[in-house]
């Protein structure tokens, strides 16, 4: 693979990490150096071995080099989408370099996942959950988005315990659960608490969709790491907030309420969402792309909520990415028209995709 090098005259290479006149060597899918320009000598054909005027030694001589007159970042990360209901290449496209996709048939998007490994996929690196746990007739069975597959009826906690090894088996990164009160039954305590117990036993995680009156609480209590959604259907109590932010993380998912309108569910969610990050909780970006008029790519309404929820520019880009631009960090950067922490508009203006060292855009 050929060595790429990005010159900014701005980057933001991770929390705490603003850089002026910034240099991105990337080598093998991999960044060899990320920082300043003037800490790395010219280094000239042949004379791999020179050294910076940091005294570290030099990144290997790029054969490509990108003069982007911009802003550049890690690429972003979508931690909630549905690839099968989406263009993986236009998602790519529009600066997103990797996603999660929680909840489609296992059969379909575990051999994606796998091409997406591949430096020939024309899209963002794809982990997936596979299917999401539920009960006989709970969501999303009967969900009109969702193809036959997408949901995984468990019947009682052994049985919810095989399923979920199984997945993990097939290749989930992580776990997905449907307690969807508002549509249907939901799985039964002991079933949940099953789940959560194969998972952290395998090192991973437990992602619900928790919607109804009592369902973010039952997740809590049961060990769910993380919500897939911001908490919409209910006003959340101030104490169960903050047991919350001491436990588990929201992936935002704002905008499938709004669509650019003021809506109850979305002033909810974001007062929700508001004093959750108020009492020190973690938040990712998602979108929960597939569901509704999302665009492909990153979505500039959902950073605006996370915006108005509370997130400052500095934690907003955080929310955003994954890993930092850093030496033997993945090779997975995207550049912007325009600095977004002055302005959000320019998330909406990708001018440069480079995944796994690779320019795509």
């Amino acid at each position: 693979m050929s060595v790429l090098s990005v010159r900014a005259p701005l980057a933001w290479l991770g929390p705490g990490r603003l850089v002026e006149d910034a240099l991105v060597v990337l080598d093998g899918g991999r960044v060899a150096y990320a920082g300043p320009a003037a800490e790395i000598s010219v280094v000239v054909a042949g004379e791999r071995g020179a050294e910076g005027l940091s005294g570290r030694a030099a990144p290997p001589q790029a054969d490509q080099e990108i003069r982007f007159d911009g802003f550049v970042m890690p690429g972003v990360v979508d931690r909630h989408v549905h690839i099968g209901l989406s263009d993986p290449g236009a998602v790519l496209a529009g600066g997103v370099v990797a996603v999660r996709d929680l909840a489609w048939p296992p059969d379909v998007v575990f051999p994606l996942a796998e091409a997406s490994e591949t430096t020939a996929f024309n899209g963002p690196l794809i982990r997936a959950a596979g299917a999401m746990l539920t009960c006989p007739g709970g969501y999303p069975t009967r969900a009109a988005w969702a193809p036959s597959g997408t949901g995984l009826e468990v019947l009682g906690a052994g049985d919810a315990a095989a399923r979920a090894a199984d997945l993990l088996a097939r290749g989930a990164v992580v776990l997905k659960v449907a307690l969807n009160g508002d549509v249907g039954p939901t799985v039964t305590d002991a079933e949940l608490v099953a789940i959560c117990d194969v998972a952290h036993q395998a090192g991973t995680i437990v992602t619900a969709h928790a919607q109804g009156r009592g369902q973010a609480a039952r997740a809590l209590g049961a060990g769910v790491d993380e919500l897939a959604h911001c908490p919409w259907s209910e006003h959340l109590s101030d104490e169960l907030i903050e047991a919350m932010a001491r436990r588990m993380r929201i992936v935002s998912t704002l905008d499938i309420h709004s669509g650019g309108r003021d809506t109850p569910e979305l002033r909810t969610a974001v007062d929700n969402l508001s004093r959750f990050l108020a009492a020190g909780g973690r938040v990712a970006y998602g979108t929960d792309l597939g569901n509704g008029p999302i665009p492909p790519g990153i979505h500039v309404g959902e950073a605006f909520h996370l915006y108005r929820a509370g997130l400052g520019p500095e934690r907003l880009l955080e929310a955003l990415t994954f890993r930092p631009l850093a030496e033997g960090e993945p090779a997975d950067l995207i550049g912007l028209a325009r600095d977004p922490r002055e302005d959000l508009g320019a998330l909406g203006e990708v001018r440069l995709v480079v995944r796994g060292g690779r320019r795509y855009r």
